[in-house]
């Protein structure tokens, strides 16, 4: 197998598509929804398909997320005929057309916001990504179990353990790396 191949074999890939649906029209786009499900899960590959409906009163895009278990099965996904046919249906229901993004591993940490698939090498996307982790793994553990015995939490280990991956996950994805990726950001992407 050649390297190309065994990567595509081990790195499930994503895709992120952005809908802005025109006001009055989300019935519709609801029933297009239920329409192209079950033909977007008959790919091959696909894995996962999550929809982040819109809040009411407030916005009007919705958000899917579909995971593959590899790029090649989500470009054959994304390129088939079936999801092209559907995709020109609901041009009329959308305020702005088919917005998409496409990761695949831990990219989405590594992309700045608005950029097309422009990813660092993996050995760069290592070091930020361990080197993020390191002090947290160190320094949360130190925190959060005080947080816990003044709660008067039980001492159990696995809550413990919640407790503290659940905080390290938080702070990379909200705090460290949109920070720590654009402070790195001329190395990152050199």
């Amino acid at each position: 197998m050649s390297a190309g191949a065994a990567e595509a074999v081990s790195q499930g890939a994503t895709v992120v598509i952005t809908h802005r649906v025109r006001e009055g029209k989300h019935a519709d786009y609801e029933a297009w929804l239920e329409e192209i499900a079950p033909v977007c899960k008959a790919s091959p590959g696909q894995l996962d398909w999550h929809i982040v409906r819109p809040v009411a009163g407030l916005t009007e895009t919705y958000t899917v997320i579909i995971r593959f278990d590899t790029t090649a099965s989500l470009r054959h996904w994304m390129e088939s005929p079936d999801r092209v046919r559907l995709i020109e249906k609901v041009r009329p229901l959308l305020v702005t057309g088919d917005d998409f993004f496409v990761s695949s591993g831990l990219d989405f940490w590594f992309t700045p916001g608005g950029a097309k698939a422009r990813v660092p090498v993996r050995w760069k996307q290592y070091l930020v990504t361990w080197s993020a982790i390191y002090p947290l793994g160190l320094g949360v553990p130190l925190v959060v179990r005080p947080v816990l015995r003044l709660l008067g939490a039980p001492d159990n280990p696995l809550l413990t353990t919640l407790a503290v991956t659940g905080t390290v996950v938080f702070l990379m994805v909200y705090v460290v790396m949109p920070r720590y990726t654009a402070l790195l950001k001329r190395w990152l992407f050199a």
